[in-house]
């Protein structure tokens, strides 16, 4: 950067300004990390304080919801009946019924003692280490709970091998012993959740033993060394089984934070711990720390680079401009002019970009118009088809009330001849009604052979069946297909549309009637089922089924079984119910015949 131009003022200038932001920068990293070390650990305390009142209140829930089970139970009848009378059905009835409740309150064993602290039922009957038969008269809760009413008594089972809480209830009749009921509680699922939280949790007695933790390996260890009289006793108690009740693995962290840090291997931690409400207990948590500590220290030196270093660059860049001032000035005239040349360029290339863009969306909103429009024809179309299917079976259902309305005119004239009006007036009737029927055929068909108007919304299952049976109706009788339907519910409604859904069971009902052409004893059923979120309507014949190979490829348009079919009839109805939101399924066997199921949402009236 300096020639043999530069002065050698201003190289002292330079030199020196280099020492005192070395200087600048030491300070402020060491008094940076000692503030952000104690600020981290004042939101440690927060966090583990919190962490500890939410552990707290999980483990005082489920102790909440267990308490009461063996006082409800104490004044069970079934209970007092099986103590009073002990018989083997009794006994049987009662173990299903501890077995029921187990499951039910997330308990893990609850067994009842007799008068004689025997265990005559439990919910764990039936396991290899059952209670039933094991005199638990050692056990301080049962001599408790015939003392005092009730007791409450941590200790390692000598059956199960399991640690947990024993909370017993007297049972009594008119004031004489019959028994205890005991329920156990091995708190599993709360350590689970403990370990999920991501810190180290563990509960002691008042003698500093570890009863509950998150950590398998601490439980029966101590907070501190246990006399070894006290050891002795506990021993003798068999509360815990053979454990060692050795301390845990912590030892008090040397560190200007504050006496709640412990290290555990090599590892700090902070420590806290608040008392379990309503019992003696005290919970501990400890939430590992070297990260979260090196972290503020990291941040805070970070605040402070950010503080001073702006400082810094301040004192070099009025340095550097005495020194490069002229020069600066025509480099940044330089990048200036280079820097509006790019900008220009950019701007006109996304100027081109944009429009390109614009004129792509257009035309792919046109294609897309376009490719809407035609699906629109090829479904009219498709519906059009249908009805020249039917229009010599309809000439026929039409020229029948035809030829009635011509009789019955012939009748009305030869009756008003002879001035009977009466008979005239009920031939007129019988016309009118034969007309209606006629212009209910006819209209029927006109709506089904109208475009769609697209509007989909609740639309009654009936009417589109009726309007399907109407169409493919008259070539059932002619081909003699027994051709039933279920009756949906008045109040049976789906999201469609009624024309273009009567236009998918059309579609269905032709195929299956060209599938059973010619075969014996034809059968075409419409079947209705109404769920609470959807109503699936199917049709069902007893035709020939479909091959695996065309079943494979049946909704590919141009797929087609028939001679003179063009494979687009299924393609436009699987189109028509994925509108609506719906499904349109099909299974098929060669024995059975074929059935299509159509899924639709359920809509209210």
């Amino acid at each position: 950067m300096f020639d043999q131009k530069t002065p050698l003022s201003a190289r002292f200038e330079w030199v020196c300004g280099g020492v005192l932001a070395a200087v600048a920068v030491i300070l402020v990293l060491w008094f940076g990390g000692s503030w952000g070390r104690q600020e981290a650990a004042s939101a440690l305390r927060i966090q583990a304080n919190s962490n500890a009142a939410l552990d707290v209140a999980v483990l005082r829930s489920e102790l909440g919801k267990q308490r009461s089970l063996p006082f409800i139970l104490a004044q069970d009848p079934d209970i007092l009946a099986t103590l009073r009378h002990p018989d083997a059905p009794s006994i049987a009835a009662m173990n299903h019924k501890l077995a029921i409740l187990k499951g039910g309150t997330g308990s893990d064993v609850i067994y009842l003692l007799n008068r004689n602290a025997t265990a005559i039922a439990s919910s764990n009957w039936q396991s290899p280490t059952s209670f039933v038969g094991n005199n638990y008269a050692f056990r301080p809760y049962f001599e408790m709970a015939v003392k005092n009413g009730g007791a409450e008594y941590f200790a390692l089972g000598n059956v199960s091998l399991q640690s947990g809480l024993y909370i017993s209830r007297r049972i009594e009749d008119h004031g004489v012993l019959l028994g205890v009921i005991v329920v156990k509680v091995e708190f599993k699922e709360v350590e689970r959740v403990w370990r999920q939280s991501g810190a180290d949790v563990y509960v002691t007695d008042p003698r500093g033993i570890v009863l509950l933790s998150s950590e398998p390996a601490w439980r029966f260890l101590t907070q501190s060394p246990l006399p070894s009289r006290q050891i002795a006793a506990i021993r003798a108690s068999e509360q815990f089984g053979d454990a060692a009740l050795t301390m845990l693995p912590f030892r008090p962290a040397a560190t200007a934070l504050g006496g709640d840090f412990v290290k555990y291997g090599r590892a700090l931690y902070l420590t806290s711990q608040q008392a379990v409400g309503s019992t003696p207990w005290q919970l501990h948590v400890l939430l590992p720390a070297q990260a979260v500590l090196a972290a503020g220290a990291y941040t805070s030196q970070l605040t402070g680079l950010g503080i001073v270093a702006p400082i810094l660059l301040l004192l070099a860049i009025m340095l550097y401009w005495r020194w490069r001032s002229k020069r600066r000035v025509q480099e940044e005239a330089a990048a200036r002019v280079e820097l509006e040349r790019r900008v220009a360029l950019r701007t006109e290339d996304l100027q081109l970009s944009n429009t390109r863009l614009v004129a792509e969306i257009e035309e792919r909103q046109k294609i897309e118009l376009d490719l809407q429009t035609a699906r629109d024809e090829l479904t009219q179309v498709n519906r059009l088809a249908m009805l020249g299917q039917v229009t010599a079976g309809l000439a026929h259902e039409v020229n029948q009330p035809v030829a009635a309305i011509r009789t019955y005119t012939d009748n009305a004239m030869v009756f008003l001849s002879r001035e009977d009006t009466g008979a005239a007036q009920a031939n007129l009737v019988m016309i009118a009604k034969l007309t209606e029927m006629i212009g209910s055929i006819t209209g029927q068909l006109r709506e089904f052979s109208r475009k769609a108007t697209g509007a989909i919304g609740p639309t009654r299952v009936q009417d589109a069946i009726d309007s399907a049976l109407l169409v493919v109706g008259i070539r059932a009788r002619q081909q003699a297909v027994d051709l039933r339907a279920d009756e949906a519910d008045a109040e049976l409604y789906v999201i469609a549309n009624r024309v273009r859904l009567s236009q998918v069971l059309v579609n269905l009902l032709q195929n299956a009637l060209e599938a059973t052409e010619g075969r014996p004893r034809p059968m075409l059923h419409i079947g209705i089922l109404p769920q609470t979120e959807e109503v699936q309507v199917t049709v069902t014949d007893n035709g020939p089924g479909i091959s695996s190979e065309v079943m494979a490829a049946l909704f590919t348009p141009f797929v087609t079984t028939k001679p003179r079919g063009v494979g687009l009839g299924l393609v436009i109805s699987k189109n028509i119910v994925d509108e609506f939101g719906g499904r349109l399924d099909v299974t098929s066997s060669p024995s059975e015949g074929t059935r299509f199921t159509l899924s639709l949402r359920r809509a209210s009236s």
